[in-house]
């Protein structure tokens, strides 16, 4: 048997054995350092396989105490005709595999060391791995946590190599989809009281090496902010994010050229659920300096849905509009298109073709549950460019296609369809197909052939 029938076979068999809890809320996140396996100080974990890692006692009193944790992804894609036409054909598709194992240490009730490894790797893509496909063996996280009680709440500080998401990870994310996720050095301040949560932060984003423990902080960028979120109006369920976000990058390129940026981000975001509602709407500016001139950049976005909660299937309608500015004149020295610093990897769709820089975005959807554990989701997307004299970036910011003498705004559009299997607490499946049509300014600018893709992948969390 070979290793990828193994990595299939094995989680599929872990699913069988393991059945989630009905009622209790599975304590496994996105973000496993976020994890609190404290309540199992006192029950009993007999007979549980995998929990048992996640409370084993170092002292008598139980207070020093380690968990144990890994996760492991067995991804396939395909695309035909990747970038429009513009990348070399890959037939058969390419599978993708990603490995983490993290231990958390808790000294006590004030001090706390998290660490965790992880090795990426790509079988079968005709050019090779990309960028953010490959990466042997590697250090993903590592830092050192300390909190006391500070006021009417706690204050933390945590330092070393770590992930960060916010908001709706439209500017700082651990970027999921790929196969290495982000990490950042530095060092990070939380205070947490009345619901409220306030972080500063000074970041250098890790640069991903294809090599065994090569990756390191980058030199050429730092990013620094404060980030407040909590709630709002609590009576009515409003909820609301103020942040201010500062990037510095040598050599920052667009469209407009290649220079170093100081890019300073103002922005506040509000969100809840009412009445079968939900809501998310988000606007921020841009301002600093791009070589020797300034920047003035913007951003507007919201996702609204309605959910029919009582409904055979749970249907949700819901519609995302987005707009980015663009650069109005790539010949004066004033940049205006916008930097989505650090997005998360499928920023759209799961094509990732566009991202969100110049570009104007409207998303209608519909998600269906036929089982609680299972999810069904359509979405058509729409793409227009903000200024038509700025190019289409994808989502590291990279041009993807130059103007090219064409005026014209719109850029092409989406179909998906994504089902997602929960299959219990630790194992779930999804499925995605794609398909992208090419608008006129890709017809007039370069290649411009319609887009398939296809993808499935297994997560096995423990």
């Amino acid at each position: 048997m070979n290793l990828r029938s193994i990595v299939i076979a094995l989680p599929l068999s872990l699913g069988a054995l393991v059945p989630a809890p009905a009622e209790e809320k599975s304590p496994y996140k996105m973000q496993r350092a976020e994890e609190d396996w404290s309540f199992l100080r006192d029950e009993n974990a007999a007979g549980e396989p995998f929990r048992a890692l996640k409370f084993l006692p170092l002292s008598p009193d139980r207070n020093v105490w380690v968990s144990f944790g890994a996760d492991a992804r067995l991804r396939f894609e395909r695309f035909e005709n990747p970038f429009w036409g513009d990348a070399p054909e890959d037939d058969n598709g390419y599978w993708l595999q990603r490995y983490f194992f993290h231990a958390d240490l808790h000294l006590g009730e004030h001090v706390r060391v998290f660490g965790q490894l992880f090795r990426s790797s790509e079988d079968g893509r005709r050019d090779g791995p990309r960028p953010l496909d490959r990466d042997d063996a590697d250090l993903h996280q590592l830092f050192g946590e300390f909190s006391t009680p500070l006021g009417d709440g706690e204050f933390t500080v945590r330092a070393g190599r770590q992930e960060l998401s916010y908001g709706s990870s439209r500017l700082v994310s651990i970027r999921e989809s790929p196969n290495v996720r982000q990490a950042f050095d530095g060092v990070k301040a939380i205070w947490r009281a009345h619901d409220w949560q306030f972080d500063a932060l000074w970041m250098r984003s890790v640069e991903v090496d294809p090599h065994t423990f090569d990756n390191q902080s980058h030199d050429a960028e730092q990013l620094w902010g404060l980030y407040a979120t909590g709630p709002l109006l609590p009576e009515i369920g409003v909820r609301a994010d103020f942040y201010y976000l500062g990037l510095r990058r040598d050599g920052a390129e667009f469209f407009q050229g290649v220079a170093d940026e100081v890019r300073h981000s103002l922005g506040a975001r509000v969100f809840g659920k009412a009445k079968g509602w939900d809501y998310n709407f988000e606007g921020l500016a841009q301002f600093g300096r791009f070589g020797g001139g300034d920047i003035r950049a913007w951003t507007v976005a919201s996702d609204t849905g309605y959910t029919w909660s009582h409904a055979p299937w749970q249907p949700r309608l819901g519609l995302k509009a987005d707009i980015t500015s663009g650069d109005d004149d790539p010949t004066d020295d004033r940049l205006g298109t916008f930097n989505a610093l650090y997005p998360k990897g499928a920023y759209f769709n799961e094509l990732a073709l566009i991202g969100p820089y110049n570009h104007t975005d409207l998303s209608p959807s519909l998600t269906l549950r036929p089982v609680s554990a299972v999810t069904f989701t359509t979405q058509a997307n729409f793409f227009w460019r903000t200024e038509t004299r700025d190019a289409v970036y994808n989502n590291g910011g990279d041009v993807v296609r130059a103007p090219g003498g064409s005026s014209a705004r719109y850029v092409g559009s989406a179909l998906q369809a994504e089902v997602d299997w929960q299959v219990n607490e630790n194992l779930s499946f999804s499925a995605v197909w794609g398909h992208f049509f090419s608008g006129e300014f890709l017809r007039e600018s370069g290649p411009s052939k319609d887009v398939d893709y296809v993808s499935a992948w297994l997560s096995l969390r423990l």
